[in-house]
């Protein structure tokens, strides 16, 4: 087989081994983060499906999911929403389009009747969860604490932290949390190993 023809299949194989690739790379990142998880890894699959199919169930509603700010987080059967719809009749139906999924136990309706946060509003916020994440990495006088497994999600300063965790843990998270810059209310969506 000559040069040109390699060249040629080559190029026609190399993007649909990308594929292959991402899907190699984004397996293995979800093995990996299961790997310090206390959720089964089925679960932890289950979860993330559940979080996709209500984003997807929320998306087909256009004006919830381009003129308000809902965010889905789902851990261990429990979904949370936070952010910002414009009123309570949104508020209402942004739940009712993430209900009824079979393996959702709990459906933590957190969003607030308000105009959208700006860009900048939002970008704060994401910092808060990175500045919280950071500093749940102090924890070292709790044998065998893992801070990844802790979910940490902020909506208007407000940092709301899931997993599951002993009760001592869950309070050294919270004390931690508290005393980050910025932070203004802690909310706990825990469940309890003990």
């Amino acid at each position: 087989m000559n040069r040109f023809f390699r060249a040629l299949l080559l190029a026609a194989v190399l993007p649909l081994l990308g594929g292959c690739v991402a899907v190699a790379v984004g397996g293995a990142a979800a093995g990996a983060s299961a790997a310090h998880d206390r959720r089964p890894f089925g679960i932890v699959l289950a979860d993330r499906n559940l979080q996709l199919s209500a984003y997807d169930s929320l998306n087909r509603d256009k004006e919830l999911a381009l003129q308000n700010n809902v965010s889905i987080i789902v851990y261990n059967g429990k979904m949370l929403l936070i952010g910002e719809v414009r009123s309570e009749a949104l508020r209402q139906r942004a739940e009712q389009r993430v209900a009824g999924f079979e393996d959702i136990e709990r459906i933590i309706n957190e969003l607030e009747i308000r105009e959208p946060e700006g860009f900048w509003s939002r970008r704060r916020d994401a910092a808060l969860t990175g500045q919280v994440k950071t500093a749940l990495l102090d924890i070292v006088d709790r044998a065998g604490f893992d801070p990844t497994r802790v979910n940490v999600s902020t909506a208007h300063r407000v940092v709301y932290l899931m997993g599951l965790v002993s009760r001592d843990e869950a309070e050294r998270v919270v004390e931690i949390a508290r005393n980050v810059n910025g932070v203004e209310r802690v909310v706990k969506v825990f469940e309890y190993t003990d």
